[in-house]
């Protein structure tokens, strides 16, 4: 059968999760990577209150819609990177606290490891995010950093990790981080890395967002074949380059709609991703899990394309058990 679509709320999240959840359904999609943000899903509410988890199932149910996955990406950042002024807008109020670095990372643990629990209460198998970086800065830049710095860096995210995934492994739910531009790892060889550092524990995995490959010379089918037993989420989004000889792969600092940037977020099918090759290697490792599509194209009206990316999608993936032909071709 056809992999379930979903719809990563992260992109309505100043709309009722009510509102959108109607529209989901009338588009087509079969449930949510749902955002632990506004009043999508509040981890601490879940664990405090009763009847928090079982009424956000029956709201879901009402419109035919399933919750296989929470997203924490926000919190999730603040755990490795070097606290600044930044993620004051990306973290809840009590995670955020005074801003001082040490206790914002230390809640911002904490935090985490209650979105696990909080995934095992309604019946989701698996958590998306992001790790941050306590290196990223290092990245292309000048002075190089010693390998002894990479290492350490890479050793901090473990300490900080591990933990969170011993909480993971209790509660039975896979952690799929998102291979990112800002996190520990970004990029083929970066993941090798996260994946060895972690030593290889089953609970750590990865969610597979060809975008972010795409625009830095990646093939995202290579990913897949490299890292397919790892591999628990899918994003499908697309990208498209836009380099003329002036525009950058880096953006130069400017915003997401300036034409002078070397690369954009699009809706599916309307970049420069091979989906049919994706979804031919998602079948090659034996991927059966959701394709969640994350809406962030900046020219386009989101409603619009969640409907036009939820229809694609569909079209798109075809069955992968397919029993093998009778005879050989002559």
């Amino acid at each position: 059968m056809p992999r379930p679509v979903l719809l990563f709320s992260n992109g309505w999240v100043n709309q009722p999760i009510e509102e959108l959840a109607a529209k989901a359904s009338e588009w087509g999609y079969a449930g949510f990577e749902l955002s632990c943000w506004g009043d999508h899903f509040e981890v601490q509410r879940a664990l405090s209150e009763r009847d928090y988890g079982p009424s956000k199932l029956e709201l879901m149910a009402r419109y035919d819609l399933q919750i296989p996955i929470l997203s924490n990406h926000r919190t999730g950042q603040a755990v490795c990177d070097p606290i600044d002024i930044r993620h004051k807008a990306i973290l809840p109020d009590y995670v955020w606290g005074d801003g001082k670095p040490t206790g914002v990372r230390q809640r911002a643990i904490e935090e985490m490891t209650a979105t696990f629990r909080a995934a095992q209460k309604i019946g989701a198998t698996v958590v998306g995010g992001f790790t941050g970086s306590p290196i990223w800065s290092y990245v292309g830049g000048y002075p190089a950093p010693t390998p002894e710095i990479i290492s350490a860096g890479f050793q901090d995210f473990v300490n900080l990790w591990n933990p969170i995934m011993d909480v993971a492994e209790d509660e039975g739910i896979k952690f799929a981080f998102e291979v990112h531009p800002g996190q520990i790892a970004y990029d083929f060889y970066s993941t090798e890395k996260a994946l060895d550092a972690m030593n290889g524990r089953s609970e750590f995995g990865l969610t597979f967002d060809p975008s972010h490959l795409h625009w830095q010379g990646i093939d995202p089918i290579e990913f897949i074949r490299r890292f397919g037993d790892r591999i628990y989420h899918v994003h499908v989004k697309d990208a498209v380059l836009a380099l003329n000889g002036r525009t950058s792969i880096l953006n130069s600092y400017l915003p997401a709609k300036d034409p002078r940037r070397g690369w954009y977020f699009r809706v599916p099918g309307r970049g420069g991703i091979d989906w049919e090759g994706i979804i031919r290697a998602l079948n090659e490792v034996g991927y059966t899990g959701p394709l969640a599509v994350e809406f962030s194209d900046p020219a386009m009206d989101r409603d619009f394309g969640a409907r036009e990316a939820c229809d694609f999608v569909k079209r798109l993936d075809f069955d992968h058990v397919a029993p093998p032909p009778s005879s050989a071709f002559k």
